[in-house]
């Protein structure tokens, strides 16, 4: 079902603008754990939805943002195409827009790059009730300030996403996924070693002491890779499908999952609990043994930073502190975009 409720949100902002009201943007809710806990009243947007437009020839799809991330992923499968930085639902019902306020990429991130990648443009919402565009639907449109990467990973702190113009791919012919029996350090050493070589290889994990990596391309370009050795792993979609919902049973009983954007080659954390590595050791997800283990410190002792993903019991920051300087910026931008601070309070930090 396809249905433009501009109109109706536009109103809805515009009357809690006037009333200094604040408003929660609600999709589907399968990401509502991410991020700070949200207050004011719930703006509903998963009844704005549908394809606006698709031209397969120019890798270029344009929907609503309330339109289900299945229902888009399914209408590009049907061209051979798909999204390359493969998106996490989290639930059936994940939507467009959820997608790319939380700005998560999948196993293929470092390879394909990340969610702002693939971003055109974006019609937004403002605090202030004012419908505005930005970007298009071509590539190379950009000029000025890109808004649109703005949008990506801003959880809803900006602005009502609307619409979404998205750069889309051909998927690969084929793909291979091999295992490897591999401390941490050999595994960390072994993907930065394959990162240095013309491998097709768009995703790596390792876990449970084995390193898997997926290798995509011709049947040409698999038949090479296979020199490197390994154990070919049969169920392969289902893993790595795991992976990217956290299916996999190292999140099984996560009460508290910590996320670390570090250096690929950053050595294994000293942290008692469990681990998975992912994008060639740049993405680390921890479960700390003890609660509330704070992993910020170890995380900026590495050169990277860190989010605490989901809390059964939240408490603390979610994510990293931000220099004065910076944070300044992201104030500003607020100001701009939402000159009332009626739009996701508080979601990323305490006072934005």
């Amino acid at each position: 079902m396809e249905r433009d409720a501009t109109a109706e949100l536009t109103a809805r902002v515009q009357a809690a603008a006037a009333a200094r009201t604040p408003l929660q943007l609600c999709g589907s809710g399968s990401k509502a754990f991410y991020g700070r806990p949200l207050r004011g009243e719930p703006l509903m947007l998963q009844d704005h939805t549908g394809v606006v437009d698709y031209d397969p020839q120019e890798l270029v799809l344009t929907a609503r943002a309330g339109t289900p991330l299945a229902h888009i992923e399914a209408r590009l499968a049907e061209c051979g195409q798909h999204l390359p930085f493969e998106p996490p639902h989290f639930g059936p019902a994940a939507t467009l827009g959820g997608m790319i306020a939380c700005g998560l990429a999948g196993p293929a991130r470092a390879s394909a790059g990340p969610v702002r990648d693939y971003v055109l443009g974006v019609r937004i919402l403002t605090g202030a009730g004012q419908v505005l565009n930005f970007g298009g639907r071509v590539m190379k449109n950009v000029a000025g300030y890109d808004v649109t990467r703005l949008m990506v990973g801003a959880l809803g702190t900006l602005g009502v996403l609307l619409e979404v113009s998205l750069k889309v791919l051909p998927r690969a012919p084929g793909q291979l996924t091999l295992t490897f029996a591999l401390s941490g350090a050999q595994a960390i050493a072994r993907m930065n070693d394959w990162a240095r070589t013309p491998l097709p290889v768009t995703g790596t994990c390792w876990v449970d002491g084995r390193l898997y990596v997926r290798l995509q391309g011709s049947p040409a370009a698999l038949a090479q890779a296979r020199r490197i050795g390994g154990e070919e792993l049969n169920a392969a979609e289902a893993f790595w499908t795991s992976v990217k919902e956290h299916t996999h049973p190292f999140f099984d009983g996560a009460g508290t999952l910590w996320r670390l954007t570090v250096p690929s080659a950053s050595a294994v954390f000293d942290v008692p609990g469990r681990t998975l590595m992912e994008w060639t050791g740049a993405q680390r997800w921890l479960v700390p043994d003890a609660a509330r283990a704070d992993l910020h410190a170890h995380s900026v002792r590495a050169g990277g930073f860190a989010t605490r993903f989901r809390d059964a019991e939240p408490s603390g920051e979610v994510f990293a502190a931000l220099p004065a300087a910076l944070m300044r910026v992201h104030h500003e931008l607020k100001k701009t975009f939402d000159p009332y601070a009626i739009l996701n309070l508080g979601r990323l930090y305490a006072d934005l």
